[in-house]
């Protein structure tokens, strides 16, 4: 059974996230700040951190940086703070994934799935043939992508483009460069054959392709995967 240790000075918080843990069948532990939760992880066998950042005694980013010292067990951070600085911060601290308050329950618990599905993973031997973005795991070797547990079916160009954004999160692909990488010719001539692709791209894993959550559009740059 694997144990999720939840640090929050709100204990109404701790609440809500421990019952819908505990209805997963997780193993919860509650720690009210940032040294509480220090001395659990020296003690305890913990499998992921649910981590908020405005804590008493010891804030979350100290927390993290101290946790990541002595352990690489993953860790989710929450915050009431909305600026970009504050996600920067918490990432590059050592956690592996960053929600903002009020946050929906359901979807802290798919992360926690996916963080530990990750883990799980990483002692696989054949971890290094795959990349884990959210719910969706593309295994470059098998040519496979599933988001969720499903199979999704892509054609051998929507697979190419999907592979080269995923291996490069944050980093912004023109349509030219996209192009010349995926088809292995010179872009000469300006089309719709990329944007096309991304479209269908979108229709096969975004939830909402209006609104996606993977595939991000940088306007009058390219595009990329967070």
């Amino acid at each position: 059974m694997n144990t999720v240790l939840v640090v929050d000075d709100d204990s109404e918080i701790r609440d809500i996230i421990h019952v819908y843990l505990r209805n997963e069948g997780y193993h919860v532990i509650e720690a009210a700040d940032g040294l509480k939760a220090l001395d659990i992880i020296k003690t305890t066998s913990i499998q992921l951190v649910i981590l908020d950042v405005m804590m008493p005694r010891m804030d979350g980013i100290m927390a993290c940086i101290k946790i990541r010292e002595i352990s690489n067990t993953p860790i989710i951070m929450l915050s009431a703070k909305e600026e970009d600085i504050d996600k920067i911060t918490g990432l590059t601290t050592g956690a592996d994934d960053y929600m903002i308050k009020p946050f929906n329950p359901l979807e802290l618990l798919a992360r926690v799935k996916a963080q530990l599905r990750r883990q799980s993973l990483m002692g696989n031997e054949e971890f290094n043939s795959l990349i884990l973005i959210k719910d969706l795991i593309i295994d470059k070797t098998k040519h496979s992508v599933t988001l969720k547990g499903n199979h999704i079916s892509l054609t051998p160009l929507e697979f190419s483009i999907l592979e080269l954004l995923a291996s490069h999160p944050g980093q912004v692909f023109s349509t030219e460069k996209i192009y010349e990488s995926v088809w292995k010719e010179p872009y000469g001539y300006s089309d719709n054959t990329v944007m096309v692709h991304i479209r269908n791209l979108r229709e096969k894993i975004e939830e909402h392709p209006r609104e996606p959550k993977y595939i991000k559009t940088v306007w009058g740059v390219g595009y990329k995967i967070e």
